[in-house]
């Protein structure tokens, strides 16, 4: 799919793409093209730009990862954005869709997360260790299928894998996360997690910007776009 279908917001600060699974955000050991190269040739094409674009990068999103990033066209716009994401001010929404029914179907759940980086790996877990940083979510299912069911998280803090970490220590795994529990992988090689919506304060114009984007199309996750918007 072309860069210019999966642009969600676009103004003279900021550009706001659909991600999907298995695209890199920013380069990293693999040298595997990434989508900044790919919205920098988008940018430009559209605008007959000469030499090289800038885009910055406030905030990350997981390889296998679906869903919003939001990047820079200005350093101004990435200073301030990057503070906005770095002071939670940014309000973030994931849709993920796991194996088992939650015991509630809605909770916050609250861990203490230890960061492994042999592993590239987060455990989550109910008591606070040396080197822990506190995570918190909350969570709530909001469609189900035969074999599957959609949760929709806010998460209010950003720890490494933390979504995927705090699921896994309350027995819920992520369609595809074999990292993290998960029986098989999905064909695509993502996994059913999805950064679903993000608001925040424009950091220059001071606007109120609301940004939905749909999950990637497979049977499942138009299954549950559709029972999610009943």
């Amino acid at each position: 799919m072309k860069i210019s279908d999966r642009v969600l917001y676009e103004d003279n600060h900021l550009i706001a793409i659909n991600k999907l699974p298995g695209e890199l955000v920013q380069g990293d050991e693999t040298g595997d093209r990434t989508l900044v190269d790919d919205v920098k040739e988008y940018l430009k094409e559209k605008y007959g730009k000469p030499g090289n674009v800038f885009l910055g990068i406030p905030h990350r999103l997981d390889r296998p990862t679906s869903g919003i990033v939001v990047y820079a066209k200005t350093d101004k716009a990435l200073s301030r954005m990057t503070a906005l994401f770095r002071t939670s001010a940014v309000k973030k929404t994931y849709w993920a869709i796991v194996d088992k029914k939650p015991q509630r179907n809605e909770a916050t759940l609250v861990h203490y997360i230890v960061r492994n980086a042999a592993s590239n790996k987060s455990v989550a877990s109910a008591i606070e260790r040396k080197g822990s940083k506190v995570a918190k979510l909350s969570y709530r299912l909001i469609a189900s299928s035969d074999n599957y069911y959609l949760l929709e998280i806010d998460l209010h803090t950003g720890r490494h894998h933390q979504i995927r970490a705090q699921l896994a220590a309350i027995g819920l795994h992520i369609k595809g996360d074999l990292k993290y529990g998960a029986a098989r992988s999905n064909p695509d090689g993502g996994i059913c997690l999805h950064a679903r919506r993000v608001t925040f304060i424009h950091p220059v114009k001071k606007t109120e910007v609301d940004i939905t984007a749909d999950p990637p199309h497979d049977a499942l996750w138009d299954y549950f776009l559709q029972k999610a918007g009943e």
